[in-house]
């Protein structure tokens, strides 16, 4: 699990993602709560196929955090089927990516997560990211790592290759 207020999770799982599909292994990353084409880790999934497979499940906007829209948790309980629906090819590696911040702010519950997490075959790795994070979750997962912000610029930083 990587999950916490700093920038970095969603690259620290792409990174294992990358390890598996340079070893011939097959990737999954579901993402959640992204809908972004022009994202690097979304333009690569042709280049890297058959090995890497990303689907999002999110709308281009952002997701109220104190109020979801009915829309906003559909498509995440459609992530989540998704996912348990791609165990069954037993991938390498399965990253849900944004789950944990899906689940802390209820666009799907914490319960359905656990559900999906018993599902998993043992030759399958899973990688949950996201900015907050229940402690259902944390308590679950084998290892945790808190990525927290230590320094960052004044001005949002973005770079094609870097920030998206």
């Amino acid at each position: 699990m990587y999950y916490g207020t700093g920038a970095g999770k969603t690259t620290n799982a792409l990174g294992l993602a990358l390890r598996c599909v340079g070893h011939g292994l097959k990737a999954v990353i579901i993402q959640f709560m992204k809908g972004r084409k022009d994202i690097g880790e979304y333009l690569v999934r042709e280049r890297l196929a058959p090995y890497y497979e990303i689907i999002q499940f999110g709308r281009t906007g952002w997701v109220d955090f104190k109020n979801p829209s009915e829309k906003d948790k559909a498509l995440a309980r459609e992530g989540l089927k998704e996912a348990e629906r791609l165990l069954k090819t037993k991938p390498h590696l399965l990253v849900l990516d944004e789950v944990c911040l899906a689940a802390f702010i209820g666009l799907i519950s914490v319960r359905d997560v656990l559900d999906l997490l018993d599902k998993v075959p043992e030759e399958t790795d899973v990688v949950l990211t996201g900015r907050y994070c229940p402690p259902e979750l944390i308590d679950r997962a084998d290892f945790v790592n808190m990525i927290v912000e230590v320094k960052a610029p004044k001005e949002l930083y973005t770079r094609i290759g870097i920030t998206h």
